[in-house]
């Protein structure tokens, strides 16, 4: 059915650090936009946990804001989520309150359980059914810790008294007051729960994690109407149309529905996606097999590599130790140097993630002298960013025999033009930004729009969202090597350290 020029989306991306809302106009322009930061909680060294009130209500507040500037513009028909992915909520089915804080994808409390299974001879196995390894980074061993250490919740949820799920769900549920409990496949496979050949919640990996099985959501699909927002409860009433992981969100976003393309989003981590379509390539380097988007939001493939920290190093650097007043002036002080004058920076807070996966590791700075200042750390921050990068995409290339041609950039470091250059200098190919960076939301937008005939194919889609800027590589290929052996090096210092850990 056609549409007005008026017809535009909701499109909601519930990241790690903020929320954001954008309506967005059949031509792609931006009609409401609105941002919540969002609290972060620490109970113990390694622990992270939001509260899922603070997540609905700062979504809810986002989108009554970006609707009602939107709203002498255009007219929503449809509400796209993206959500930070790992990160799991337990709640009461018939209150829709929260049982626990959520426990957050960054959380590493349940490295010991990791431990566990992965001494018992399941790694193997799990890997080939889900793609992923055990790390706490995944969201099934959050839940086993969750019922161990609370049995009366284990109770309530074999009794059939609670339900469980990514951000995705829980904002789903509170919309809908309950009636509809649903994830996509995306979210699904990043749970160490989901089949990726059967496409669907694997029973023997729900024993072996000791999960209830009735806890979960209906797995739907990524393109489709789920449900109907309640004016009421959202500020919108509209159809929720579209749900994807915000790092497969921003793949659509970002158009890489054809094997070969690479996205990186640089946001709270770094996270590289190489859309393989049809084909499921199972990783021998560390890397991660997960469910994409197709052209139509179908289910595909993609291999993934995660950075844990990127864009998180420059909040610890403003927040912890005031060497930043914004992050963004990372930029300014980046460019006043000639070099980082020997200085590296590995910001494993939480671990390495791919391709090296060190649970154990922690951060370290390494090269400092008495002439080392505020440039020297905000530059050593966004070149970790960049060197963390390559090292995932030279993975991918062995692991995929695809080599990457281009990288397709977005998140809020991206708009840092130093960083953009550094990293196609590092790449030795073009990394392009969107005249739009927030891929993940217009992503979101993208696969609700779809379904509901806002656009009438991805092309359309993808063609409203304007023209990108492309930075190419200069560096000499000897600065370039060398730049990667005192990376390589400040690595090899930190795994040091961490072995005696």
């Amino acid at each position: 059915m056609a549409m007005s020029p008026e017809a535009c989306v909701l499109a909601l991306d519930q990241g790690t650090t903020g929320t954001t809302a954008l309506v967005v106009s059949r031509d792609g322009r931006i009609l409401g936009r609105a941002y919540a930061e969002l609290p972060q909680h620490f109970p113990r060294p390694g622990w992270v946990e939001h509260d899922p009130l603070e997540i609905w209500e700062g979504t809810r507040q986002v989108a009554t804001r970006a609707a009602a500037e939107a709203r002498d513009k255009g007219r929503i028909e449809a509400i796209g989520i993206a959500n930070q992915r790992e990160t799991v909520v337990l709640w009461d089915r018939q209150t829709l309150e929260p049982v626990h804080r959520a426990i957050v994808w960054q959380d590493r409390r349940t490295a010991e359980i990791c431990r566990e299974l992965r001494n018992g001879g399941w790694e193997e196995s799990v890997r080939e059914r889900t793609g992923l390894l055990f790390d706490p980074y995944f969201s099934g061993t959050k839940l086993t810790w969750l019922f161990r250490h609370r049995p009366d919740l284990r109770r309530r949820a074999e009794a059939g008294e609670l339900a469980a799920g990514t951000v995705d769900s829980w904002l789903l549920a509170r919309m809908t007051r309950g009636r509809v409990h649903r994830t996509d496949p995306t979210n699904a496979s990043r749970t160490l729960l989901y089949d990726l050949g059967r496409r669907d919640w694997e029973p023997s990996l729900l024993d072996l994690l000791e999960i209830p099985p009735g806890i979960l959501p209906e797995v739907g699909h990524s393109s489709e109407v789920v449900g109907v927002a309640e004016g009421d409860t959202l500020g919108v009433e509209a159809p929720v149309a579209g749900m994807a992981g915000d790092q497969q969100a921003a793949l659509f976003g970002q158009g890489c529905w054809s094997p070969g393309l690479v996205k990186n989003t640089y946001g709270t981590g770094a996270f590289l996606l190489l859309f393989t379509g049809s084909s499921r390539i199972l990783s021998g380097a560390g890397l991660l097999t997960t469910m994409a988007c197709g052209e139509r939001g179908d289910p595909a493939y993609a291999l993934e590599g995660s950075v844990f920290v990127a864009g998180a190093a420059l909040q610890w650097l403003r927040d912890s130790l005031g060497v930043l007043e914004r992050a963004s002036d990372s930029e300014a002080l980046a460019r006043s140097l000639p070099s980082n004058e020997g200085v590296y920076f590995v910001p494993a807070f939480v671990g390495l993630g791919a391709p090296h996966w060190d649970p154990e590791a922690r951060g370290m700075l390494v090269g400092l002298t008495r002439g080392s200042g505020r440039a020297h750390l905000a530059r050593a921050a966004l070149e970790a960013m960049a060197h963390a990068t390559v090292d995932v995409v030279e993975a991918m290339e062995a692991e995929s025999g695809i080599p990457v041609q281009e990288i397709r950039a977005d998140g809020g470091a991206s708009a840092n033009d130093w960083l953009m250059g550094f990293q196609a200098d590092l790449l030795g190919v073009p990394v392009r930004r969107p005249a739009l960076v927030e891929t993940t939301a217009l992503g979101a937008a993208g696969l609700a729009g779809l379904a509901t005939g806002v656009w009438a194919s991805s092309d359309e889609f993808l063609g409203a969202l304007g023209e990108a800027a492309v930075f190419e590589p200069a560096m000499d290929p000897s600065a370039r090597q060398k730049e990667r052996e005192g990376w390589k090096r400040a690595l090899r210092a930190l795994r040091a350290w961490s072995g005696e850990g």
